[in-house]
């Protein structure tokens, strides 16, 4: 069975979570994956130089369990307990990941609150650096305007999505 999978990746804090609970309200069969589940714990995260610890990088996650409920996920919805009808878009399996690093590997309240200085400090820069990186690869990435209101880049998103899921229709009506 054909499966849909979307990427939602920005800085920390931007919203990522918030459009992936807003889509999945609106699409049916869709599941979401959060890269925030599999942080390493504390004591496994690098400190820099002014004692920030280090969430905003790779090492900080553990993207192998990470692929594996991916891979879980594919694998459940590639055998469908029941039976669907093929020529309907809104049964296609759809899986939001959503996280501040998804590409550079093949509103959130935080507990306690982030030391003064931090996300400009450290969150920023990583992230300019990880766009950076991102824009040298050739994946159709749709960048969102994060000054738009969250209710407009929601329906921007929806509206997407269902143009996409209508072209993979056609593609497997005629394939």
């Amino acid at each position: 069975m054909k499966t849909f999978v979307i990427g939602i990746s920005g800085v920390t804090n931007g919203g990522k979570t918030t459009l992936a609970k807003n889509l999945q309200k609106r699409l049916p069969n869709c599941s979401i994956i959060s890269q925030d589940n599999f942080f390493k714990p504390e004591s496994e995260i690098e400190t820099d130089e002014n004692g920030f610890l280090q969430y905003d990088v790779l090492e900080a996650l553990n993207m192998e369990e990470m692929m594996s409920a991916i891979s879980c996920w594919m694998e459940s919805a590639a055998h469908p307990l029941a039976s669907r009808d093929r020529g309907n878009t809104e049964e296609i399996p759809i899986l939001i990941i959503e996280g501040f690093l998804l590409y550079n590997y093949n509103t959130r309240i935080y507990e306690p609150p982030d030391t003064p200085g931090y996300f400009e400090g450290h969150v920023w820069p990583m992230y300019l650096k990880h766009r950076k990186e991102m824009e040298n690869i050739s994946w159709e990435i749709v960048y969102l305007d994060g000054t738009k209101s969250e209710e407009d880049l929601s329906s921007q998103v929806y509206e997407d999505l269902i143009q996409e899921l209508a072209k993979q229709k056609c593609l497997q009506v005629t394939s």
